[in-house]
């Protein structure tokens, strides 16, 4: 069974491609200008989002699919990567399989040089892991021969610790 953020994230990386979505009783398709906002979705997504929640997905498709959002909430339905893209598209868990990916239609696509659609990042706790990664190899290393991965590592410890810091005065002033 997909779950409510893997759908949500699933109709995020479509719209990333140009996608829209489909409102039943409605000659229009819903495009977006902007999907992310720094580390979280944009507030323009979110209320669509909030819409499709409201409705309990009912009236609502991805542009170029034949499942409605509604059915995605279903138990029917989980999320797996495109074998062509590896971009989420819904599965039925049992029954009758669709071949089709809304890449099918997106000329083009997969383009290997362009960035791939994403969910939300959080530049803090991402940093936080490589921070984390370059650490424990610096570990791994005699203390001998610090080397690149020694400098590396300091330095990266020390811009995460200014990041954490301006973060914490953000939150206090806020």
């Amino acid at each position: 069974m997909a779950t409510l953020e893997q759908v949500k994230e699933y109709l995020a990386c479509w719209f990333q491609l140009g996608k829209g979505i489909e409102i039943a009783g409605e000659d229009r398709v819903l495009r977006f200008t902007s999907i992310l906002h720094g580390d979280r979705y944009s507030r323009e997504f979110e209320n669509c989002w909030e819409n499709i929640l409201r409705s309990q997905g009912q009236g609502f498709s991805l542009e170029g699919t034949e499942q409605s959002v509604d059915e995605l909430f279903s138990s029917h339905w989980e999320m797996q990567s495109c074998s062509r893209c590896q971009l989420p598209i819904p599965v039925r868990e049992l029954g009758f399989q669709s071949l089709s990916c809304p890449c099918d239609d997106i000329p083009g696509w997969p383009n290997t040089e362009l960035p791939t659609p994403r969910s939300p990042i959080n530049n803090q706790s991402h940093l936080g892991r490589i921070c984390d990664r370059v650490t424990e190899s610096h570990q791994n290393i005699p203390a001998k021969s610090p080397g690149l991965s020694h400098t590396l590592a300091v330095e990266l410890a020390a811009y995460y610790n200014n990041k954490q810091k301006e973060a914490k005065t953000e939150e206090m002033r806020s």
